[in-house]
């Protein structure tokens, strides 16, 4: 996988659902390729405020022609993403071998 061209903060939560929905739109129309790569390695706390920042960036790079890919989130936020079924909507691809979240991120 090429390098991301956004890298998450630790929280994507409403202080800083801002930010983060600026640099994801600066991202998805600077974009020269097709894939937006949003590197989630840091990501550990996401709140209602930052699954719609994420949802709406999804559906912004959609209209744009482009995927939003969400890369190696851990965990936790892949069981987030489970249990709210945004893993059906998103595009998720995971670094490592496990079977459980490998499967949930090739679902839909």
């Amino acid at each position: 996988m090429r390098a991301a061209d956004v890298a998450l903060p630790a929280r994507v939560d409403v202080t800083t659902s801002g930010d983060v929905r600026y640099a994801l739109q600066i991202a998805i129309d600077a974009s020269a390729t097709e894939d937006v790569i949003v590197d989630c390695r840091q990501l550990d706390v996401v709140d209602v405020a930052g699954l719609g920042v994420l949802v709406g960036a999804h559906r912004r790079a959609r209209t744009a022609g482009r995927r939003l890919v969400f890369a190696d989130p851990s965990p936790r936020v892949m069981r987030l993403l489970a249990v709210t079924r945004l893993h059906r909507v998103l595009h998720v691809e995971r670094a490592s071998a496990d079977p459980v979240t490998t499967t949930m991120a090739t679902a839909g």
